[in-house]
């Protein structure tokens, strides 16, 4: 949703991967149904540049060909891209700043969760008894699924008013096999205020779980 009126982005981006050199890179934003194309750089020696006027803040998306690199918020004021082997960090603007704290901690977790199934096959070689393996395993699984929920629900609880909150919540249903809403999500909208539970993706969604659920209880 750009005009031309007084605020302005700018995308300062550097990447080390060097298969994106010479490639051409996108932001994407939904519009309706579709996704639109708002900018494009080419990537040169490492370095990327986008810059324009925006009419409000918007969740985004950089794109090279078909394929969603990563989603950001389009906001006002100088947003910093990296990308390099071990990842991507978007930073700069405050909402971007708390979406990239969110992914280093969400990424945390699933370290903490592949490091559980580890420890798993570990007590398994160390000849320790199945059943003590399965209680002491399925208490830190249980451990870390509720760190991963507290985060979660208190990060989009934090943005329900702004695009993260929504954003957010529409990327754990997309991470779904068919559109419903897990116990979570169903606690999350219960205590979000209005102004989510309208937002245009969060209600398509909803209608979405809603249609899923009468199918299957048909």
């Amino acid at each position: 949703t750009l005009t031309s009126c007084g605020k302005r982005f700018k995308i300062d981006g550097v990447t080390s991967v060097s298969r994106l050199d010479g490639k051409m890179l996108f932001v994407k934003v939904v519009s309706g149904d579709q996704l639109v194309n708002i900018d494009s750089a080419e990537v040169i020696h490492g370095y990327f540049q986008m810059d324009g006027k925006l009419d409000s803040v918007v969740l985004a998306s950089l794109y090279m060909d078909d394929e969603c690199i990563m989603p950001f918020v389009l906001e006002e004021g100088n947003i910093n891209i990296e990308i390099n082997n071990v990842g991507i960090t978007v930073k700069g603007t405050p909402l971007n700043n708390s979406f990239n704290k969110f992914i280093e901690d969400k990424t945390s977790i699933d370290d903490k969760a592949y490091e559980v199934e580890r420890e798993e096959s570990r007590m398994i070689m160390d000849g320790v008894d199945v059943n003590t393996v399965q209680e002491e395993i399925e208490k830190q699984r249980a451990n870390v699924i509720e760190q991963m929920d507290n985060l979660i629900k208190t990060f989009i609880q934090d943005n329900y008013e702004n695009v993260l909150g929504p954003g957010v919540f529409i990327m754990i249903g997309n991470s779904l096999p068919y559109p419903f809403l897990t116990p979570l999500m169903e606690e999350i909208v219960n205590e979000a205020p209005e102004t989510f539970k309208n937002n245009y993706l969060v209600k398509n969604y909803l209608a979405l779980a809603d249609e899923y659920m009468k199918n299957s209880q048909e």
